[in-house]
């Protein structure tokens, strides 16, 4: 029996959304022909049967050109700017899709915590939601879209739930804050991002701080830094090792985990670098917050797993291989080569291209080898500014293959390899070339 959109089959929750609820909850005109819908997509390589077919604008194509091809797969409705057979018409899809995953997050009364900033959301956010015993979106899932299939599958009985909030043009943090409606929410850090939208960090530190409109904040003392500079701070909860409302001691960065003490509890993260182990003292705070048990999360962040490429340690012949190459800007890789700097033995970073940062991007990638240089490393760069980059200290490849060949000419047995780049680089590829 369907009641607000939902279904209870055979004792067991399942979302099932009618057509007719879709349409009051989109404003959307429903054309006849649909069915009951517990799936969502908005690809349509992706399609499947009982599930509704979003049809996005895109930057080269429309998905209302795909409205078949979802259909034939089992799609048993379809939410398009376009009238058609079982079909919710609407202005506008994007806008329409908005206003159904705030339908959706408002079905569940559990407490949502919401993760953003410039780097380290995706392990921040399993941080939390594994130390808190919260479910939360796999990998990266951070735009409206995979937000909104999250909530029409989130289990109503859960406690709480963990959503990550990614933007990459100004206006789109308010999109996800009135999708998510988080009750805690956690901005990571700030750093220049995606800067053919918002211009510079400023225009970056803005938007970013339409995380804090949450009923609550936790802010890193990076972070609180950065906001203060462009008047910004409004005395939010801080966390960090340092002066913080909820502060880390003792920190350890070691080669193979991090360590360090919170309230009197010894913390370990079974991942090197300050990245998680900021992850780990921000899910902490949260459970502080939130009134939790701190051993428990403690317990369970010596545990913890965290997606492929973000500080993902691979042994291949006796060479220690860290590869960090998901994501990649100028404050995450200063980041990374700091730790790298602080390990003992010998040592190689190969950086690759830091994307979209627009007209500074040359300026931004000197800074970063500037930075290499003074940490006494010489990287090998890869991209279309390595070889100024590599005047500062350090060499330049013109490709991967380059890179391999002049890593397997030097790297012995023992040595540590830190891989940083944008993801769309692909640098993680050297470990399969390296292995094959």
């Amino acid at each position: 029996m369907l009641k607000d959109g939902e279904a209870v089959v055979q004792d067991a929750y399942i979302t099932q959304l009618t057509p007719e609820w879709v349409a009051q909850a989109t404003g959307g005109r429903l054309h006849p022909g649909g069915g009951p819908v517990e799936d969502l997509h908005w690809d349509s390589r992706q399609t499947t049967p009982k599930s509704l077919f979003v049809a996005l604008p895109g930057a080269r194509t429309h998905g209302r050109r795909y409205i078949l091809e979802a259909r034939a797969k089992g799609a048993s409705l379809v939410l398009a700017d376009v009238p058609g057979e079982a079909t919710v018409e609407v202005k506008d899809p994007y806008q329409a899709l908005l206003r159904l995953g705030q339908a959706l997050r408002e079905r569940f009364f559990g407490v949502v915590l919401a993760v953003g900033g410039s780097s380290g959301k995706t392990t921040t956010k399993e941080a939390l939601a594994q130390g808190l015993g919260f479910p939360a979106p796999p990998g990266n899932q951070n735009t409206a879209p995979p937000l909104a299939r999250f909530f029409l599958h989130l289990d109503p009985k859960a406690e709480g739930a963990v959503v990550e909030l990614g933007v990459d043009r100004p206006g789109e943090m308010a999109e996800l804050m009135g999708l998510a409606k988080p009750h805690l929410s956690v901005l990571t850090a700030l750093g220049e991002e995606h800067l053919l939208a918002f211009g510079d960090l400023g225009g970056v530190v803005r938007e970013e701080a339409g995380l804090l409109r949450a009923e609550k904040a936790l802010v890193s003392l990076q972070a609180a830094e950065v906001l203060k500079g462009y008047g910004l701070y409004r005395g939010e909860l801080t966390y960090g090792f340092g002066e913080a409302t909820f502060p880390g001691e003792a920190l350890e960065l070691l080669p193979e985990e991090s360590r360090f003490r919170y309230r009197g509890l010894r913390v370990r993260v079974p991942y090197p670098g300050l990245g998680p182990a900021l992850g780990a003292l921000a899910a902490l705070a949260a459970a502080e917050v939130l009134g939790k048990d701190l051993e428990e999360v403690a317990e369970r962040l010596s545990a913890l797993r965290l997606p492929p490429g973000r500080m993902e340690r691979r042994e291949v012949d006796g060479v220690v291989f860290l590869n960090d190459a998901y994501n990649a800007n100028p404050l995450s890789v200063k980041a990374g080569l700091r730790w790298l700097a602080a390990q003992p033995g010998r040592k190689w970073a190969v950086l690759g291209e830091m994307r979209e940062l627009g007209e500074k991007a040359e300026a931004l990638h000197l800074e970063v080898a500037e930075e290499a240089a003074r940490l006494g490393l010489r990287p090998l760069y890869l991209g279309p500014f390595a070889k100024a980059q590599a005047a500062l200290g350090g060499e330049a490849a013109g490709s991967l293959e380059e890179a391999l060949a002049w890593l397997k000419a030097r790297v012995a047995p023992g040595d540590l390899v830190y891989l940083k780049a944008s993801r769309a680089i692909g640098l993680e590829r050297i470990l399969e070339l390296w292995e094959g």
